[in-house]
């Protein structure tokens, strides 16, 4: 039965998630660019706060009742990553030099490969003056890491890494009077994951060109929530505050070694974030946004990996991670009726450092510099345009002996990543835009 469910639900979504991996845009391997191409040109400041257009949803349902009748978006996003980890030290087993053992003294190569599509849609529909239904699908975790070359100094601790998640949620908002508004969403999360290493009978095997892959594989559908109120103290200022629940994602799979194939599962608790935005009007033709985003990435720690067989600990991913911050700022100028231009930057603390970095993902505090365009063609379609470029501080992997993830092989290496992302969007309504939906009393006598 639970197989039936995980292939509807996989379905269901990849109509709206085409392809859900891709190189980290955000934290570890969370993707805040896919998420909407008007928000993305404004480095996502004001995403709570509805500033970022329907995207905001993703952050914060009250947001909802900002977008009277019914109404699509649409949203596709290429996000090219580069990292290139490169030993910084020689590599070692028990003091002798890896190449000594047979092995490549080499680094990863580029771990981005081509880049990623990433796709997101919201709707919406007003059913009465003060009440909403939606659904907002998308990728909220996700990542595509391939080292260049795949018998490099480091293979026993990555070779590969392919993480997809697809999020379904249907959400409601209500209007409860003219300053506050409040919504829910329920999320109903699809995740699939691939982890490939080197490995052998001996390390001598592991390190070596000929070392064959051990592969874990797992995928699970769980569910977690979304709430969030917006509130307008007076005309022009809009305050959106978001909470998104952890999900416990209930991973069932195999791990794959020269030993054969066995059953495992593991519990990959992925960390709950809240979010504030604040938009504010200036005039007529400028508006400005602010946004502060907390993850909860202190709650991924160790996650063992256990056999479905006898029940016990086999193995274990260690990662040990830090909570990150986002902090991003935005302006927008319409130029006219039609067009909209804006331009965002945003600083982001990893939840990553030099002493729990992986192979698998170049992360590390980043800067964001965004612009982007909207043009309202007519009445009822809008098409966004937005860009991003990313720069990553230097980033470290140390293998030197204290890593949680730590093994005989001693390897440090160091990278310089950078992202570009690109994003295109279309929101359309379908209703009479000029049709308004007359106002009912609060309290109704009956």
């Amino acid at each position: 039965m639970k197989g039936i469910v995980r292939t509807a639900a996989a379905a269901t979504v990849s109509v709206a998630a085409l392809l859900a991996a891709g190189a980290a845009s955000a934290s570890s391997f969370a993707i805040r660019s896919g998420q909407s191409a008007e928000g993305l040109g404004m480095a996502y400041a004001g995403a709570a706060s509805g500033g970022i257009g329907m995207g905001s949803m993703a952050w914060n349902p009250a947001t909802i009742t900002m977008f009277p009748g019914r109404n699509s978006n649409w949203n596709f996003t290429y996000l090219l990553a580069n990292g290139d980890y490169q030993p910084t030290r020689q590599t070692t087993v028990g003091g002798l030099p890896i190449q000594a053992l047979g092995g490549s003294p080499l680094g990863t190569g580029n771990i981005g490969g081509d880049g990623a599509f990433i796709p997101a849609s919201y709707g919406n529909w007003q059913l009465t003056d003060r009440f909403w239904v939606g659904l907002t699908t998308g990728a909220p975790f996700g990542l595509r890491s391939k080292a260049d070359n795949q018998f490099y100094a480091g293979q026993v601790y990555g070779r590969s890494a392919k993480l997809g998640s697809y999020n379904v949620s249907p959400t409601i908002g209500y209007k409860v009077n003219d300053w506050l508004s409040v919504g829910a969403a329920f999320q109903i999360q699809y995740l699939k994951t691939t982890l490939k290493n080197a490995t052998g009978a001996n390390i001598f095997q592991a390190v070596g060109p000929a070392a064959p892959n051990q592969i874990l594989k797992g995928d699970s559908i769980d569910y977690g929530f979304r709430v969030g109120a917006t509130l307008t103290p007076w005309q022009g200022t809009t305050i959106g505050l978001g909470y998104r629940s952890s999900i416990r994602q209930t991973l069932e799979g195999t791990i794959s070694t020269v030993a054969g194939v066995a059953p495992i599962k593991a519990n990959l608790n992925l960390p709950d974030s809240a979010v504030l935005g604040i938009s504010q009007v200036i005039n007529d033709q400028w508006q400005a946004h602010l946004g502060v985003e907390w993850t909860n990435w202190s709650r991924f720690r160790r996650i063992p990996i256990v056999s479905e067989l006898s029940g016990l600990p086999i193995s274990s991913l260690n990662f040990q991670y830090d909570d990150s911050w986002y902090f991003s700022g935005a302006l927008e100028y319409k130029y006219n009726q039609a067009l909209t231009l804006r331009a965002g930057v945003a600083y982001e603390l990893s939840a990553v450092n030099d002493t729990n970095r992986t192979v698998f993902i170049s992360d590390n505090d980043r800067l964001w510099l965004s612009a982007g365009a909207s043009y309202q063609v007519s009445d009822k379609l809008k098409l966004d345009l937005g860009y991003t470029y990313i720069h990553v501080n230097k980033a470290t992997v140390n293998y030197g002996g204290t890593h949680p993830q730590q093994g005989p092989v001693l390897f440090t290496a160091e990278a310089k990543p950078y992202i570009h992302i690109l994003s295109a969007g279309l929101t359309y309504r379908w209703d009479d835009p000029t049709q308004v939906i007359p106002a009912q009393p609060v309290v109704r006598k009956f």
